[in-house]
């Protein structure tokens, strides 16, 4: 498996502090990206939290997630959480060693007092002791967080003296993006209270049994309960034991909201949303704890075309670190129609440049610290496509399309905007887990792609 590694860098390590006017959190910042263009250490709040021990649990629940892997429990993942500041709140996101889970703690307006955020994202450092400071931590007393070096330090940080290295498999990298775009199509299904929220959450099986399928939830009354059979009000919930990080926060959830696609049967991706004072803490699982989001494809089609390619560089530009994107407003600023700005932000979304949030069904800005290209040049089936292509493997004819691929022909059929093929990839999964390899060289020969392009852009992608 192909791994980047990523540099980590932080000036001292975070910590939690008691002084006479309470307790001080301080998360210290690596490299990130702000306004101002690339900064060894950003700061983007300092002020006291409306509900401590809120904000502190939730942090909790968005570094197990970073630590785990849910899936062939072996040495556990050590990638710090990403924060942004998107003006009106910090968002605290992680993603779990196996690829499969997807966390986000929201520390909204009303969490941070009123006080505004800075603008940009960075890493931030969660480490052994700050962890278990946090653990221990009770009462309600007045906790002042900040994020980024001491206001004094700022400008006289003499240089990193806490690193890390951090490998970063590719499936990990296409992952993040994936559980962005697989959310872009989610629909809240069901919600429930507090105390409802409670009971569920704690009534789940804490295993899945071997050979069985997923469990399916549907609304009941004023909560939820499992059943075996999906039907259009359910939502999938494969492997419960992935829910367990939200336990850090029940003793104070007002509410639980969940989020999935429109059933067709499959076992599907859903998110898991405990609403908290002045916080939101979601866990976005993939349709199995052995399936990674990954493999979903659900990027593919924004990645295969050039001209979505120059629509994201332009989209990109009108970025602001906007925490609700809207793409009517971009479409009117950039001179694009809603269609091609939505594929856009798809495209953006696989660079790790937006995020998706489901509580407000809307993209937001950020840009997380590492190779903005990767997940494009290591995606397997794209870089197929382009290799049929480039050997100009695709024969058109009609609505009917021949691709030879080794020593063996496939016919992929166009038909009502969806493209079926004759492959065993087509015929395990249906589309569910976007466009095999044949289907999409015939989706970017139709488009305009040609053999020279492609070999050029594969080129590219091997000298990057």
């Amino acid at each position: 498996m192909t791994r980047s590694v990523q540099a980590l860098a932080y000036a001292r390590p975070s910590a939690l502090e008691s002084s006479g006017s309470g307790r001080r959190l301080g998360l210290e910042t690596a490299g990130g990206l702000t306004p101002r263009g690339a900064e060894a250490h950003p700061r983007f709040f300092s002020g006291f939290l409306a509900a401590p021990q809120v904000a502190a649990r939730g942090l909790l629940a968005v570094a197990d997630v970073a630590a785990a892997r849910y899936h062939h429990r072996t040495r556990p993942g050590s990638l710090d959480p990403v924060v942004t500041g998107n003006g009106d709140r910090l968002r605290f996101e992680s993603f779990s060693g196996c690829g499969g889970v997807y966390a986000r703690l929201d520390v909204l307006d009303e969490g941070l007092g009123g006080a505004e955020t800075g603008h940009g994202t960075t890493n931030v450092d969660v480490n052994d002791p700050l962890r278990e400071a946090l653990s221990r931590m009770t009462g309600d007393d007045p906790l002042y967080l900040r994020v980024g070096p001491e206001e004094m330090a700022v400008t006289t940080l003499a240089g990193a003296v806490v690193e890390k290295k951090v490998p970063l498999p590719d499936r990990w990298l296409r992952g993040f993006a994936e559980a962005q775009v697989a959310s872009a199509r989610f629909d809240l299904r069901a919600e429930s209270t507090g105390p409802e929220a409670v009971r569920f959450l704690r009534s789940l099986p804490r295993t899945q049994a071997r050979g069985r399928g997923p469990l399916w939830m549907v609304p009941s009354g004023r909560s939820l309960r499992p059943t075996t059979r999906p039907g259009p009000d359910a939502v999938c919930l494969a492997g419960p034991h992935r829910l367990d990080s939200l336990e850090r926060v029940l003793r104070h959830a007002t509410g639980l909201r969940v989020y999935g696609p429109v059933p067709d049967g499959a076992a599907a991706a859903s998110a898991w949303e405990v609403t908290l004072p002045g916080t939101r803490l979601t866990l976005t699982l993939s349709p199995d704890p052995a399936r990674g989001f990954s493999g979903e494809g659900g990027v593919l089609e924004a990645l295969a075309t050039e001209e979505s390619g120059r629509d994201a560089e332009l989209v990109a530009v009108l970025l602001a670190w906007e925490p609700r994107i809207d793409p009517g407003d971009l479409a009117t600023r950039a001179g694009l129609p809603v269609e091609r700005v939505r594929t856009a932000l798809t495209r953006l979304g696989t660079a790790g440049r937006v995020g998706y949030d489901v509580a407000d069904a809307s993209w937001f800005h950020r840009e997380l610290p590492y190779d903005a290209d990767h997940a494009e040049r290591h995606n397997p089936r794209l870089l197929e496509a382009r290799r049929l292509i480039a050997e100009d493997a695709v024969a058109l004819d009609g609505d009917l399309a021949t691709v030879a691929s080794g020593d063996r022909l496939y016919r992929v059929r166009h038909a009502d905007g969806v493209l079926s093929c004759t492959c065993r990839w087509w015929s395990d999964h249906q589309g569910r887990r976007g466009p095999c390899k044949h289907a999409l060289a015939v989706r970017m020969v139709r488009r305009g792609a040609t053999a020279a392009g492609a070999a050029r852009g594969a080129v590219r992608g091997a000298v990057r």
